[in-house]
């Protein structure tokens, strides 16, 4: 069975990783058809927009994205962002952010005294409303009383289905949920939150469930990582609390990300969450780790599991015992990290 991948390379460094990733996958020896999208900062340029009025006909057929990085200092951060990843995510309703946030052995991690073992959290973050639904305007621009609104929406809904799926993924895994809340003082959409979580907890009563304030549970993500096993939160507070884990397992160049709508046939958006660091562009030095970790998330969202699996085992070895880019504690270049990961991929292939 071929599988058809679209390619969203973008800016920056993400040509250079994915190409990367898209090497890794190859050598695997499945069947993946990939088809090359141009749309990005460079896109905006030429045609006043970040994506095409019909890229939802083009991603037809196409059972996953698999996306570099989209932002460029020439284009605002907020219409690059709400004209390329948001409006995917939104419009496909890819309601559900996967984000494995794990130390991997080799990879120097900055908490003294702490080893790969020690933080392994995944993060399920709700990735379509919440505060960035979108919903808000400004009104008497440039003028002293100017104002502008922000509004968070919480639906039960929404909540209903991203806190289940994070239920379902602590029973497979340690059997820990942590709910990232502040209802102390946002007393509508948090409240409802936990509201929701606390009646669904009841339905999993292997899982040890807790709420949690955020501002306590970033600082406990430092103190004892070893504590937490999944955690859900909302779209902000995931995108904060997923940044100071990517730290915590070696750095941006690590962070791998799943865009889903499990249970249904959508397609899926994987993409490394470092962005596209435009002050290394072009230099060959960007950690391609993250890109291929997308990778594999994306294999399984294909139903390749193996491929999967063999994926992980190789990038581990590579953390393990090199090489490794700058990031993590090496010298190495993207394209030498993405040939030590085929090479252990065929390394292992001829083991078996």
């Amino acid at each position: 069975m071929s599988h058809r991948v679209a390619v969203l390379a973008g800016d920056g460094v993400g040509p250079e990783v994915v190409a990367e990733a898209r090497r890794a996958v190859d050598a695997l020896g499945i069947a993946v058809e990939w088809a090359e999208l141009p749309w990005g900062s460079a896109w905006y340029h030429e045609h006043g927009r970040m994506m095409p009025e019909d890229w939802a006909e083009q991603l037809s057929g196409c059972r996953a994205v698999l996306l570099g990085a989209i932002g460029d200092p020439s284009v605002p951060d907020h219409v690059s962002l709400w004209g390329s990843i948001l409006e995917l995510r939104q419009r496909l309703d890819l309601w559900a952010n996967l984000r494995p946030c794990r130390l991997l052995p080799g990879v120097p991690g900055p908490l003294a005294g702490r080893e790969a073992g020690d933080f392994d959290v995944l993060f399920v973050r709700e990735n379509t409303e919440g505060e960035y639904a979108g919903v808000g305007g400004r009104s008497h621009r440039g003028l002293p009383g100017e104002v502008g609104v922000e509004v968070s929406v919480f639906t039960r809904a929404g909540c209903e289905r991203v806190i289940r799926l994070a239920f379902e993924c602590a029973a497979q895994r340690r059997g820990i949920l942590t709910s990232a809340t502040k209802s102390n003082a946002s007393r509508f959409g948090y409240v409802l939150w936990d509201e929701v979580a606390a009646g669904i907890a009841g339905e999993f009563p292997s899982v040890r469930y807790e709420r949690v304030l955020v501002d306590a549970l970033a600082a406990r993500m430092v103190r004892s990582p070893d504590s937490l096993d999944v955690v859900v939160a909302s779209n902000l507070f995931a995108d904060i609390l997923t940044d100071l884990g990517a730290a915590l397992q070696g750095g941006m160049g690590m962070a791998a990300s799943a865009n889903v709508a499990p249970g249904t046939s959508e397609i899926g958006i994987f993409e490394p969450v470092h962005g596209s660091a435009p002050d290394i562009a072009g230099q060959g030095i960007a950690n391609p780790a993250g890109a291929i970790w997308s990778a594999v998330l994306m294999l399984e969202h294909l139903g390749e599991a193996d491929a999967a699996a063999r994926l992980l085992h190789a990038l581990e070895d590579v953390c393990r015992d090199g090489p490794r880019t700058r990031d993590a504690g090496g010298t190495a270049t993207t394209v030498e990290v993405g040939d030590a990961v085929v090479a252990a991929l065929a390394t292992a292939q001829a083991a078996t």
